[in-house]
C-alpha cells in the first residue's frame, strides 16, 4: 500500500484532473517579506529561515535555472513530464502587479509548465493580484494560492511574530474562492504555547471558512532564528517523530475526504537544521503516517462528520473534563 491509499495526496489530485503526473518545482523569486522590510515589522516569524525552503542549497541566480534544476532532479525520481512553477520563498505577491506579471510570465514561458502555484501572506493578496491569478486560470493555466496560515489562533501567531491574524486569512480565502481560485492553507503542527487542542481547532477553522487543500508540517528549529535562541535557552522543546505521526493522521481523519492533502510533512537540510533531528528524515515521517493510517484502518474523511469533542469522545483520546471548546 502507499500513502495515496489514505490521502487524497496533490499527486493524485493532478493525475485525475490533467491523466499525467504534474509535479511543483520551488522556485526562489527573489521577493522580500513586509514582515522583514519594515512594512508590518522586522526579523521575520522568530522559525523562519527562508534556506529551509530550498532543497538545493543556494539559490540559482534565475528562474530559468532554478526550473531547469528542478525538471533534473524531479525527472531522477519520476517519469512527470509537466510541471506547476511553486512561488515558495518569502512573500510572492508582495510587488507590484507589474513587477508579478513579468516573474510569472517568465517561469510559464519555460516549456512544460502547466501552470503555478503561488505561496504568500494572507495579508498581501489584493484584489489586484487576485484578478491577475483569474486570467491565468482564462487562459487554462493551474493557479493555485498557497496561504500561510499557520494557526488560527492569534495569540500564537503574536508569540510567532506573524505580522497578522485570523482575520486576514478570513478575508482573503473568501475573496479568492469567491472567483474561484483553490486555495491550500498551512498549518503548523509544533508552534510555541500550542497543543493537540490548538492544532484541532485550527483545522477546523480552515475548514469551516473554506479551503481546497492543507498543507501541515512539524515546526523545526533552524540556524540563524528567533526560535533558535529560544530552543538554547530551553525555552521550546520540539514534538517527538511518533507525536507528529499520531497528531497528523488524527487531522487527516478528520479532513474531508475531497480536501486536497498537498504536504504532510516538511523537512530542512541537515546543515542548518537543529531540532529536532527527525526533521531531516522525510520518508521516515511519510511511511510513519501510512503506517500509523493503516495500523488503525482509518484513511482520510473517516471522522470528517464528526466535531472535534465528539471524535475525542468516540476515541477516548482526552478526558471529558478536558475538552477545550463545546461541541
Amino acid at each position: 500500500m502507499a500513502l495515496s491509499d489514505f490521502i487524497y495526496t496533490f499527486g493524485q489530485y493532478m493525475l485525475q484532473q490533467h491523466g499525467e503526473r504534474v509535479h511543483k518545482i520551488a522556485l526562489d523569486a527573489g521577493l522580500t517579506c513586509p514582515n522583514r522590510d519594515g512594512e508590518k515589522g522586522m526579523g521575520g516569524c522568530t522559525f523562519c529561515n527562508n534556506a529551509s525552503f530550498s532543497p538545493n542549497g543556494k539559490t540559482p541566480p534565475t528562474l530559468s535555472e532554478q526550473i531547469n534544476r528542478g525538471k533534473h532532479a524531479i525527472g531522477k525520481r519520476t517519469r512527470a513530464r509537466r510541471f506547476l512553477a511553486y512561488f515558495q520563498a518569502y512573500t510572492n505577491t508582495y510587488a507590484d502587479v507589474a513587477e508579478l506579471t513579468a516573474l510569472y510570465e517568465e517561469a510559464l514561458s519555460e516549456p512544460d509548465m502547466a501552470g503555478m502555484s503561488i505561496g504568500t501572506r494572507p495579508d498581501c493578496v489584493p484584489e489586484a493580484v487576485l484578478d491577475l491569478l483569474v486570467d491565468y486560470q482564462r487562459r487554462g493555466l493551474v493557479v493555485w494560492l498557497e496561504l500561510g496560515l499557520q494557526s488560527a489562533f492569534d495569540e500564537t501567531l503574536r508569540r510567532v511574530n506573524r505580522g497578522h491574524g485570523l482575520k486576514e486569512y478570513e478575508e482573503t480565502v473568501v475573496a479568492a474562492r469567491n472567483r474561484g481560485i483553490p486555495v491550500c492553507t498551512h498549518l503548523i503542527i509544533g508552534l510555541p504555547g500550542e497543543t493537540e487542542h490548538h492544532y484541532h481547532a485550527s483545522l477546523d477553522a480552515v475548514l469551516a471558512l473554506g479551503t481546497d487543500g492543507i498543507k501541515i508540517h512539524p515546526l523545526h528549529v533552524v540556524k540563524h532564528t528567533m526560535l533558535a535562541a529560544e530552543w538554547r535557552r530551553g525555552e521550546y522543546q520540539p514534538l517527538e517523530m511518533a507525536d507528529y505521526i499520531r497528531i497528523a493522521a488524527d487531522l487527516i481523519e478528520r479532513t474531508p475526504a475531497d480536501i486536497v492533502y498537498h504536504r504532510v510533512t516538511g523537512t530542512a537540510s541537515k546543515d542548518i537544521l537543529l531540532a529536532p533531528s527527525w526533521c531531516s528524515q522525510k520518508w521516515n515521517v511519510l511511511n510513519g503516517i501510512e503506517q500509523e493510517l493503516k495500523r488503525r484502518g482509518h484513511r482520510q474523511g473517516q471522522f470528517a462528520d464528526l466535531s472535534f469533542n465528539q471524535w475525542v469522545l468516540n476515541q477516548g483520546k482526552f478526558a471529558q473534563e478536558e475538552l477545550p471548546y463545546a461541541a
